[in-house]
């Protein structure tokens, strides 16, 4: 079981940036992938950028084509925490940010809901134009 809380977002305009932190619970986090998805209002949930377990310290990223460039995901294993780096924010940007998680063995990155055991809460993006 891992527990995860979301913090960081906010009310931004056009073209300013928001860093996203997702704390985890539990000793075993550098085995977990993890990844943010969001949804806007009347939309479903949608992938935005994932991470690999890590392994011997380093892992592998991918991203939404929408946020390519100018997102970034990262993880702290010390800290237990993964980070959503969003510059050049754009109004269409704005939806509730969640974290989520799922223990693996590999280090493939998935970019589905159905991938992922444990959800956050959320945290709510708005951007202004």
């Amino acid at each position: 079981q891992v527990q995860l809380v979301e913090s960081g977002g906010g009310l931004v305009q056009a073209g300013g940036s928001l860093r996203l932190s997702c704390a985890a619970s539990g000793r075993t986090f550098s085995g977990y992938a993890m990844g943010w998805f969001r949804q806007a209002v009347g939309k479903e949930r949608e992938f935005v950028a994932a991470v690999s377990r890590s392994t011997y310290g380093t892992y592998s990223t991918r991203y939404a084509d929408s946020v390519q460039g100018r997102f970034t995901i990262s993880r702290d294993n010390a800290k237990n925490t993964v980070y959503l780096q969003m510059n050049s924010l754009k109004p269409e940007d704005t939806a509730v940010y969640y974290c989520a998680a799922v223990w693996t063995l590999y280090t493939n990155v998935d970019v589905t809901t159905s991938a992922y055991d444990y959800w956050g809460q959320g945290t709510q993006v708005a951007v202004s134009s």
